[in-house]
């Protein structure tokens, strides 16, 4: 990230916990061009190139394969390619050249581009004054050698000069309006392919080692042009490359016009006597307001924008297969709710602080520097703690409460709305903050894993793939009128019938309040049939249906050729339970690569908070579902039934949803359920204990201090227990289903989340989460996931009896034991 002379570096890793891996680097006086860092891989290095308003930069990094471990250090720790970068003169004359303060360069440039030759070069493109580009040479990091500056120009001759900028009136050819206001650059074996996507609406390409434009092709042919469209400066251009080893060149252009823009989608060609032509794939419009950034692949366009209420939207289409020009939608992680409510019958502090301190809501950053503001900047509240932070706001918010109510009596009530106005002040600037770094500032796209990612200003965001029950559910009715019946199920028929059932189901979820929404969380909490709760809904539904929306899920109800049988389909493509118990996992004698796969703190918590997600939708999919069972039961009409179908297989899928709601509350409360900060020594103590019982697979568990940062029990379950299960499953077994895709990310973060939810299934005969809870000493957490399944699971009651009696003991309430085994 960059903000005006200073750039901020941070290396993340899915597989290890990095050390030092944040670097601070300010080039004094010299503002970095938007988009003027640029990385660079070769065989032992890692190349940062920077631009500058004044300046360009070369800086040399070890290669994270070259990375060296600590014999202090856990295993799963090693230092990042910033540990030593303290070491670096960053005014090195090899790494480093000033760019002269005289006509020439264009001043108020944006685009630049960077890249290495195969001779180790480091190259520079920027835009010239009138529409060339000066590319500046560096030598090779360690060969001695002289900085060279060239301009590339549509004039066959070329000057080349090594010192100095040649004077304007000398070298004429271009106007201003040729400006580059986009620069790409595709690497050849012994030369360099420089894309200008410029103000007057035409692509040109230049050979760097030719030094001649080879190419000039006016955009405008491929787009509804207007005269003010043609008159108008094109900057709001902008232009990608991808490469492919079958396919070739592609080059993505968006080219923008006011309140439309549209993506013009080429494949390079190559034509006689080394000129070069595109060949027109794909053209997209879009009615979005504001492009942020978009990403191209052979194959798809990613595409962030804002829209007009300032709300973050990604989309992604295949520019080839989608002839309709149907983009694909991405379901971004909202912002938290503007406003919390607290009931009268909840004590505001516990409400909000419950709400602040939820895993996924708020960043710690947020936190703290609204708890900064909130201070008047009195003390600096940094590098504290999951715990010590929630103490931190707990004081500052009662200590500003305190000093309001001290000089007259209230009321009960008085005090309890006091308290709620002091809490939402503090929520409002957290609201702030956490909007402030969530604000997306660009797309990377891996095209080597199919990796995605959205880089917000203060984190950095991971896209998995949306499973099709989900897909269906989050889709906006404007979307799924358009879905592909086709490509649900092979049952064209039996499609369709979902798809209509996943209508009703949105119809009644949009009608739901947040007090009709609230019964049914607290008969899961309390332990009552979730039946009872949904009828209860249903009647409030009934009784406040202004809307009509009743007659409207009735009429769509009349569509759907077999209801019963689409129900099952959409429980059978929710239910995790397994037959058998899922295997052992075997000892990871593998390089290292698959030993720590997955293993950071980083792919802990996507893996996991995928898992969540899935849960959260799938719980809300799960109540929708019997509340629209009950309505059926309601209706008993033979029509909408399908042919009178027995009143018994409906209260068979009734049955059935509500263990597979209880199931998905469950795993949501356990993937926000905050794990217990363990001492290392009660750890082993405890260990030691469970060793004696012989208990099966405590050995796996470690004995380290569990990370600084706030961890679910999910997260904890992950990275202790069954991430070793899962990748041995996946990578161990013959003719893994994953061998020749391991590095393909949307194939493998499915495939291990699919697998991980089986382990965390309650009716499984599986029992690896409460055994890892129970060996990690998180006592209070398991007493809690064993009383919110007891009631209604009857899978491993033995093991829940003995483990519930072992909390007990260890928490020192040993009287309770002999009671707990005469009720079980």
């Amino acid at each position: 990230m960059t903000s005006g002379d200073t750039l901020e570096l941070v290396e993340e890793s899915l597989d290890n916990e990095l050390l030092n891996n944040a670097v601070r680097l300010r080039i004094q006086g010299c503002p970095l061009l938007p988009g003027g860092v640029h990385i660079c891989e070769v065989q032992s290095h890692l190349v940062v190139l920077l631009v500058t308003v004044q300046s360009v930069h070369r800086v040399v990094l070890p290669h994270p394969a070259c990375s060296y471990r600590s014999e202090l250090l856990m295993e799963s720790q090693i230092q990042s390619v910033f540990t030593d970068i303290g070491k670096i003169n960053f005014r090195d004359p090899a790494n480093y050249y000033l760019i002269p303060n005289v006509p020439g360069l264009a001043s108020n440039s944006v685009a630049s581009a960077a890249w290495l030759s195969s001779e180790g070069e480091a190259l520079f493109a920027l835009p010239s004054a009138t529409g060339g580009i000066f590319v500046i040479k560096l030598p090779p990091h360690d060969v001695p050698g002289t900085v060279s500056v060239v301009e590339l120009k549509q004039s066959s001759v070329v000057q080349r000069f090594l010192t100095g900028w040649m004077p304007t009136a000398i070298r004429g050819d271009c106007g201003p309006s040729d400006l580059p206001v986009s620069l790409s650059v595709h690497c050849l074996d012994h030369d360099a392919f420089v894309f200008a996507l410029c103000q007057d609406h035409k692509l040109r390409m230049w050979s760097y080692k030719d030094q001649m434009c080879l190419m000039v092709a006016d955009l405008l042919e491929f787009v509804p042009v207007s005269r003010d469209l043609r008159l108008a400066a094109g900057t709001g251009h902008r232009l990608r490359l991808a490469f492919s080893q079958s396919l070739g060149l592609y080059l993505g252009v968006y080219m923008h016009a006011p309140k439309r823009g549209q993506f013009c989608v080429f494949q390079l060609v190559s034509t006689e006597s080394n000129r070069y032509s595109l060949d027109h794939i794909s053209s997209l419009f879009s009615s979005q307001e504001t492009l942020v950034d978009f990403a191209l692949t052979s194959a798809e366009i990613w595409a962030l924008w804002h829209n007009e209420e300032n709300q973050t939207v990604v989309k992604y289409i295949n520019f080839e297969q989608n002839v309709a020009g149907q983009w694909n939608q991405v379901f971004v992680q909202p912002l938290p709710e503007e406003e919390v409510t607290v009931r009268h019958d909840q004590d505001p502090r516990e409400t909000y602080l419950e709400y602040l301190f939820m895993p996924g809501r708020f960043t710690n950053a947020a936190i703290q520097k609204a708890l900064q503001i909130f201070s008047q900047g009195t003390e600096r509240h940094m590098d504290l703690t999951w715990d010590e932070l929630k103490k931190e706001v707990t004081l500052a918010v009662e200590n500003e409460f305190q000093g309001s109510v001290t000089e007259y009596e209230c009321s009960p009530e008085e005090f309890w709305q006091l308290q709620v106005e002091f809490w939402s002040k503090f929520y409002a600037c957290c609201l702030q903050y956490q909007e402030a770094l969530s604000r997306p500032l660009a797309l990377h796209l891996n095209p080597y894993t199919s990796m995605v990612c959205l880089l917000k200003k203060g984190s950095l965001s991971f896209f998995v793939p949306c499973s099709l029950v989900d897909h269906l559910y989050l889709l906006s009715n404007e979307h799924l009128l358009m879905e592909d019946d086709a490509a649900i199920l092979d049952d064209l028929e039996m499609s369709r019938d979902v798809v209509c059932l996943v209508q009703c189901l949105r119809l009644i979820g949009e009608s739901i309040s947040m007090e009709m929404a609230f019964i049914m969380e607290m008969a899961c909490s309390r332990l009552q049939p979730p039946e009872k709760a949904a009828e209860q809904i249903l009647e409030d539904l009934i009784a406040n249906d202004t809307d009509n929306v009743m007659e409207e899920i009735h009429s769509k109800l009349q569509e759907i050729r077999n209801p019963i049988h689409a129900i099952g389909v959409l429980i059978r493509e929710m239910d995790y339970e397994t037959d058998t118990d899922m295997e052992r996992a075997h000892p990871l004698n593998m390089r290292l690569n698959l030993t720590q796969l997955y293993g950071s703190g980083t792919a802990v918590s996507v893996v996991c908070w995928g898992v969540c997600k899935i849960a959260t939708i799938r719980f809300l999919i799960c109540r929708d579902l019997l509340i629209l069972q009950q309505l059926l039961l309601r209706l008993g009409d033979p029509v909408v039934l399908g042919g009178g179908q027995l009143f018994q297989s409906q209260q068979d899928l009734l049955h059935r949803t509500s263990p597979l709601l209880l199931s998905y509350y469950l795993i949501r409360w356990a993937s926000q359920c905050l794990a217990s900060d363990v001492p290392v020594d009660t750890l082993e103590s405890n260990l030691q204990h469970l060793s004696v019982l012989e208990l099966a697979d405590t050995t796996a568990l470690t004995t380290h201090k569990l990370v600084s940062s706030p961890q679910t029990i999910v997260e904890l379950f992950f990275r202790e227990v069954a991430r070793k299960h899962i990748v041995s499953r996946l990578f161990l077994q013959p003719n893994a289903s994953l061998a020749e895709t391991s590095l393909n990310w949307p194939h493998l973060i499915t495939a291990i989340v699919a697998d991980f939810l089986p382990l965390l299934w309650p009716s499984n005969p599986g029992f690896l989460f409460p055994e890892c809870l129970m060996g990690s000493c998180q006592y209070t957490q398991l007493q809690e996931y064993i009383r919110l399944l007891q009631p209604w699971c009857h899978v491993n009651m033995g093991s829940c009896c003995f483990m519930m009696g072992r909390c007990y003991l260890v928490m020192g309430e040993g009287h309770k034991v002999f009671f707990f085994c005469c009720c079980c």
